[in-house]
């Protein structure tokens, strides 16, 4: 049965192999159990409810990848899409919760029929080789730096910008939690260095004991004010009356109040836009570090992984989620030795699973997840080895692709950058025969993003 489903074999993979590189990613991913609600409730929506939705939404867009595409990537509402639903449509723009969900099911609908057109693998095989290299490498910088980030190792300094925790002043606090993620990264590296299977897993799951010693031992000290949360798995029970406020909000009258069209319209494409292209980077990205493109960039399997994508985001905004994306915390799966769809449905499962003990996952602690996230974008990085950088009309929009992402916090936006400084470069130095017309129609398409949506 999964032999025929997933082509294992086909593949050089086994079940074990694939049910642990679907364990890995979920536990990479699982944090969003907790932050989704904690953004999204800000708007009034109920928290509780707002995790089994995400939870239930995630479990039938990773299902979806495994059926429609048999790939091993995985997919939960996306960090940024939701703090824009949260912060600029519902306190900032001042529309209720139900009118942005509106906004995310009308932008699922789009993506579907795009989808179903084939705009979005025309979209994604018009992308030069060079740049989905680039993105590679620039996505295990981006979430090199979400690790760095949810660790605590790196924080925000007034002159600047960024810093390094201070170690000495801060053991009891973050810097603790920083400590314990740089010896998660050395804990992998040693493992991944004896080729020890699951290094990942194992690395993530033995700093966890780690911390949860400490903690017994009285050397860590949960103080939530400051980010340190108890170690120790807890319990508790879903909350499905919340969840029932949430289902079929989109559709309410509450959506249509004061209904804007011109405001509808630019929050949706919004979503739609940022959806777009964080999805086809992190496709692009995972799948050459896993070497499922072809010799010329494409993925086969990429309409049934964009249908996937697709459905995701429309489940998620019936039962009451922000936009779903594909997520790059799939590469920690890929580098677990994931290769088929079996390891998104084992991932879909556990978020399933997740409903019910979703405590005992939201207890995973951030370090754990970072030193894994920090050690799968320096796997990623080594994508950009595949760069010509004696051509620079090549190397120079790669290299802008690779920076933007981890600078601009954003993989759309590495993306979009990359593409407008190819097209540019090479239409002024007369190399226009590498860009094909749809290369064209993007940069124009970005930079009037850039102009008129920012």
């Amino acid at each position: 049965m999964l032999e025929k489903s997933f082509k294992l074999k086909e593949r050089g993979v086994t079940v074990k192999g694939e049910l642990a590189a679907g364990l890995t990613t979920f536990m990479t991913m699982a944090y969003i159990l907790a932050v989704n609600p904690d953004i999204l409730s800000v708007t009034g929506m109920n928290p509780g409810g707002v995790l089994i939705a995400t939870a239930l939404s995630s479990a039938i867009a990773c299902v979806c990848m495994a059926f429609f595409a048999n790939l091993p990537f995985a997919l939960a509402p996306g960090m940024g899409l939701n703090a824009y639903f949260a912060f600029t449509v519902v306190l900032q723009m001042e529309y209720s919760w139900q009118f942005a969900l509106f906004a995310v099911f009308v932008e699922g609908l789009i993506f579907i029929l795009l989808s179903l057109t084939n705009v979005r693998e025309a979209i994604f095989n018009a992308i030069p080789l060079t740049l989905k290299h680039a993105v590679g490498a620039g996505i295990g910088l981006f979430i090199a730096f979400i690790g760095l980030q949810n660790s605590g190792l790196v924080q925000g300094d007034p002159a600047t910008l960024v810093a390094c925790v201070p170690f000495k002043d801060d053991m009891t606090g973050v810097g603790l939690l920083s400590l314990l993620t740089l010896l998660g990264v050395v804990l992998i590296g040693v493992l991944a260095y004896k080729k020890i299977k699951g290094a990942l897993l194992i690395g993530m799951v033995g700093i966890w004991i780690v911390g949860i010693i400490l903690q017994a031992a009285g050397l860590y000290v949960p103080n939530p004010e400051i980010g340190l949360f108890s170690l120790y798995p807890a319990w508790g029970l879903p909350d499905f009356a919340g969840f029932g406020s949430l289902v079929g909000q989109a559709f309410s009258s509450t959506a249509f109040e004061n209904f804007n069209i011109p405001d509808f319209l630019i929050i949706m494409f919004s979503f739609l836009f940022v959806d777009i292209f964080d999805t086809l980077g992190t496709l692009i990205g995972v799948a050459d570090k896993a070497g499922m493109l072809d010799e010329e960039g494409r993925l086969p399997q990429i309409k049934g992984a964009l249908m996937a994508d697709a459905v995701g985001t429309v489940v998620g905004a019936v039962t009451g989620t922000s936009t779903v994306t594909t997520y790059v915390e799939s590469a920690s799966g890929v580098a677990e030795g994931g290769r088929t769809g079996l390891t998104a449905l084992t991932t879909g499962v556990l978020f399933l699973l997740a409903i019910i003990l979703a405590p005992i996952f939201i207890s995973i602690p951030s370090f754990a997840t970072s030193a894994a996230l920090i050690y799968v974008g320096f796997l990623m990085l080594s994508s950009i080895v595949k760069v010509d950088f004696s051509d620079i009309s090549e190397a120079l929009p790669a290299y802008v692709a690779l920076f933007a992402m981890p600078f601009f916090y954003s993989i759309s936006h590495g993306i979009m950058f990359g593409i407008i400084f190819y097209v540019l470069i090479n239409l002024i130095t007369g190399n226009t025969k590498k860009i094909s017309p749809l290369m064209y129609v993007l940069a124009l398409a970005f930079i009037l993003k850039f102009a008129l949506l920012g």
